[in-house]
């Protein structure tokens, strides 16, 4: 019973995410409402309220796997932190990961696009950005300098994620900006370190 009461609810968040970046996607953000969603995705608006508390976190729960990433990384390295994150920025830019920027796929095109031009998404965002800032911070030994340092290295992170995903909305193909991409992260963080 457990197993078929876990895959059903698996099932209704994953119809609520599905039918929620379909509309948005569709119509925009701010012309879909919590409603529109539960319709299209065959529940009620406060069933839909349990999986996701605001409407930003339709679109948001889809990065929550990379929260508190960077202290991930940092905790499992025996390297100095610049080096373990700049490493691991560099083989998500290898893979293409999505939260790298540098990944050309329609779908992901269109979902940071969604992300990165709604006002309410990136405010959001925020948020998700200063948890992960905090947690790094804590990671590196939480004092003023381990705060200084977090705070530089989310920033080194959001800036290329953001110049990779402009360069692949602006069309040009992944497999193109590779090596650009590549060469300003080991520039990011070698500047970085060298400053720190």
């Amino acid at each position: 019973m457990t197993g078929l009461r876990a895959r059903k609810k698996q099932q209704t968040h994953d119809a609520l995410s599905e039918a929620s970046i379909t509309l948005f996607l569709e119509r925009g953000f701010d012309e879909v409402s919590v409603t529109d969603i539960a319709a299209a995705a065959n529940v009620s608006k406060p069933t839909l309220f349990k999986y996701f508390p605001t409407k930003q976190d339709l679109v948001l729960h889809r990065i929550a796997d990379h929260q508190h990433e960077a202290a991930r990384v940092v905790d499992a390295s025996a390297a100095p932190p610049i080096d373990a994150l700049r490493d691991h920025f560099l083989e998500g830019l290898d893979r293409r990961d999505p939260v790298t920027g540098l990944n050309d796929h329609p779908a992901v095109l269109a979902y940071n696009n969604l992300v990165f031009t709604t006002p309410a998404l990136e405010t959001h965002l925020a948020r998700f950005v200063a948890g992960d800032q905090q947690a790094l911070a804590v990671a590196l030994g939480n004092d003023l300098r381990a705060e200084i340092t977090a705070a530089c290295l989310i920033s080194v992170h959001q800036v290329l994620s953001r110049r990779n995903w402009q360069a692949m909305s602006s069309g040009t193909a992944a497999s193109v900006y590779y090596p650009t991409a590549r060469a300003e992260a080991v520039t990011a963080y070698n500047s970085l370190a060298a400053g720190l």
